[in-house]
Parts: C-alpha cells; structure tokens; sequence
C-alpha cells in the first residue's frame, strides 16, 4: 500500500529494529465503534503493508464510542499503546495497553483511563523527563469550550496517575488565535514530546486557525514541562495535523494527517531540521 492509499487519522511511527511501524486511528466513521487499531509496517516509508490488525477494542468492552489516536512507545523493554476511548461513564479518556511487539496483540494495561476522573480527555501522549514518566493529554473543548493541553505524572509502571493533572495552556492561549463570541469552542488535541539535539524541550499540537487544522509549537524553557514556555509561529496551518516527530534511518520527519476530512485522511511525512533550538520544514 501506498501512503494515499491508506485512511487513517493521526498517524504516529515507531522504528524499530529497521522497520518503520504506522498506527492511526481508523478513519471510517470518523474513529467511533471501529473496534480497535491497526499498524502498517514499511522499510522506506512509502511502500507498506497491508494492515494488521494489533488490538481489538471489542474483545475488552472498549467500543462502546470513540477509538482514537494510538500512539506506541518503547518504555521498560516492552511496547506501550496509549489510546483514548469512551468510558463506561460516557466521558472520553486515555488508556493504555501493552504488548511484547510493536505488531502486538496489545492488551488493557492501566487501571482504566489515567486522565482525571470527571473530565472528557483525549489524545494522552508519554513523556519521561528525568527518568519520571508523565502523561501529556487534552482537556476537551466538547467539555470546557476552551479546551487545554495537560499533563499529570504516571506511576513507573505506568497503571494509573501519580499526582494530580497541572494545566499549561488553552486553546485561546497562542498570540495567532483570534478570540470569539462567549460560547465559541477552542480546539486543543494531538500533543507531542519533542527534544532536540541540544536539549531544548518542544511541544507539538493542533488546533484550528482560520478554521484550517494546524500543527503548532511550543518551546519551553530550560529543558522541562514544569517551566515556563512560549508560543512559536505554527509549522503548518492549511488543513493538517495532528503530527509527531520521529528520527527516521537517514532523515528527521514529521508525519501528520491531510486532509482533515472524514474518508479523505492520510499520512504525509515532511523532512524537518533540528535547529537546536527548535525545528522546521526543509
């Protein structure tokens, strides 16, 4: 398959042992009852597999709504998938689950979501600074109207929350959002962890300017979440993200989804440069 071949949301890559592995949210019905994930398998990023299938959202009462966004991260020797569903509650949060391989079977890990209990989340990403693990995850619009980009330390074993979540930013935050009428909605969704060769400590995001999904960035200072942080000019802003970045075998990419249209999505990869100090598109 090729990537205009393939219709999936959020993509996000793993490469490991020469392999690059894909998994996305299935795109038909827009992520919801789709009963699981698949992982695309590729040696150049342009020719894949077909899809396998690497958990079954059906087998463990988790389709009950949304199947959104898996991302797969290499933690303690073992593959972790962090995805969100809907929970018994009706709320949507991340959960995480866990396999041997990055083909999977994948099964339920955590002691259910470990986003806070009452919120609707979305989209939990791992981040581990300074050997702590941390969960980085959004406080849903369809919850707040104004929603915000989060994040709340894991246990080591990464079963459930460790702390309580600390709020870094709103949809409305940047200095490129225009602010709207009083019940106007703010997208927050998709973040990502991102150091740079010097140390720098980068966030990726999206939301949507102009009314384009867009793929956002955010720099902090001194190399930690708990510091202070500012609004860099957006990487993309005509109608793609949801993205991530991943050191491929010779390049560095960003892959993201385009166009942000139901039936219509699939990967692109972009080369990026480390600056150092941030990144940007080649």
């Amino acid at each position: 398959m090729k990537n205009q071949d393939i219709n999936i949301r959020d993509p996000f890559v793993l490469l490991e042992n020469g392999k690059y592995y894909m998994y996305g949210t299935r795109a038909a019905s827009f992520g919801f009852g789709t009963a699981g994930f698949d992982v695309y398998v590729s040696d150049d990023l342009e020719t894949w597999s077909d899809p396998i299938a690497v958990f079954s959202s059906a087998d463990f009462g988790m389709n009950e709504g949304v199947n959104w966004a898996p991302e797969v991260h290499k933690y303690e020797g073992a593959y972790y998938m962090f995805a969100t569903f809907t929970q018994k509650n009706g709320l949507r949060g991340t959960y995480i689950m866990k396999a041997d391989a990055p083909t999977g079977p994948f099964r339920p890990h955590s002691d259910g979501a470990v986003t806070p209990d009452g919120w609707e989340c979305l989209d939990g990403t791992l981040y581990v600074e300074d050997g702590v693990p941390y969960l980085v995850f959004c406080h849903e619009h369809t919850q707040i109207l104004n929603g915000t980009v989060c994040y709340v330390q894991l246990s080591a074993d990464l079963k459930e929350a460790a702390g309580e979540a600390v709020t870094l930013f709103s949809g409305l935050s940047p200095y490129y959002i225009e602010e709207r009428g009083k019940d106007s909605h703010y997208v927050t969704d998709g973040p990502f962890m991102y150091r740079t060769k010097t140390g720098t400590l980068l966030m990726l995001w999206s939301t949507f300017i102009n009314d384009q999904y867009a793929e956002c960035l955010v720099r902090f200072e001194n190399g930690s979440i708990k510091h202070a942080f500012e609004h860099l000019p957006p990487l993309i802003d005509d109608d793609g993200g949801h993205g991530m970045i991943f050191q491929g075998k010779d390049k560095l990419y960003l892959t993201f989804h385009t166009p942000n249209q139901s039936g219509l999505e699939h990967p692109q990869f972009l080369e990026i440069e480390d600056t150092g100090d941030s990144v940007a598109l080649k």
